[in-house]
């Protein structure tokens, strides 16, 4: 398979069935941030909910978020769901930032990419996702964002196994496009409208932007015999 052309074949497809997304929903890069942090196990629409409290808080700040106590941080975010977790992981966030960077996202994100990356992994509650969303996003370098919606899509077209995990899955993207940002924004943004709308837990192939690009038909098959292909593999191996 040609993993290029069916990367550029997916992405065409879908800029010209959604258009433009202009992601991220932020206007600054520290609102990006908390909202990726906050978008964890919910929607958008309860994010917004919630960092419009915040604002009308008046505590929307690094100095003043790093101030206010855990408590009523969790008040504050609740229509984000799991607000006491979230609370603590935006606590450790902050804290960490000022621990290190005096609270300063500028200054953090002067870091190369490699240690970013490896930096933003290090605190507590930023998983890899989070971490990506925050260097897309807000540090606006090259790295490809990964979520549930990326898998189920490369899937069903072929272009990857079930047995990917993230970093796997990240280097499709980052191994056969080229590393811009914009791109890469673009993208991810792009694979959650057609997530959302069309590939679905329950199939909707029929009226998806992606029905012709290397058929789901094709693929199964492909899928299954690289997974027997393994199994006899690693049977060998044992041997």
């Amino acid at each position: 398979m040609n993993k290029p052309k069916v990367l550029t074949e997916i992405y065409d497809s879908l800029f010209k069935s959604f258009g433009k997304q202009y992601w991220w929903p932020g206007d600054t890069g520290f609102e990006v941030v908390i909202g990726a942090i906050l978008t964890q196990n919910t929607n958008w629409t309860n994010v917004e909910k919630a960092i419009k409290n915040l604002k009308a808080a008046k505590v929307f700040t690094p100095k003043k978020l790093y101030e206010i106590e855990t408590k009523k941080l969790a008040e504050l975010i609740k229509p984000s769901g799991y607000f006491n977790v979230k609370a603590k992981r935006l606590k450790h966030f902050i804290e960490w930032l000022f621990l290190n960077y005096n609270g300063s996202l500028s200054k953090l994100f002067k870091q190369d990419f490699a240690t970013l990356r490896k930096e933003l992994l290090s605190v507590n509650g930023i998983g890899k996702e989070t971490a990506d969303s925050i260097i897309l996003y807000a540090a606006e370098k090259p790295t490809f964002v990964v979520d549930a919606y990326t898998r189920r899509v490369l899937v069903r077209h072929g272009l990857i196994t079930e047995d990917y995990d993230y970093e796997d899955i990240k280097s499709v993207f980052e191994d056969n496009l080229p590393g811009n940002v914009p791109y890469y924004n673009e993208y991810h943004a792009l694979i959650v409208m057609v997530g959302k709308h069309y590939c679905k837990p329950r199939m909707q192939c029929e009226e998806c932007p992606l029905e012709n690009v290397h058929r789901i038909r094709q693929t199964t098959r492909r899928a299954g015999s690289t997974k027997s292909a393994r199994k006899i593999k690693s049977a060998k191996k044992r041997k």
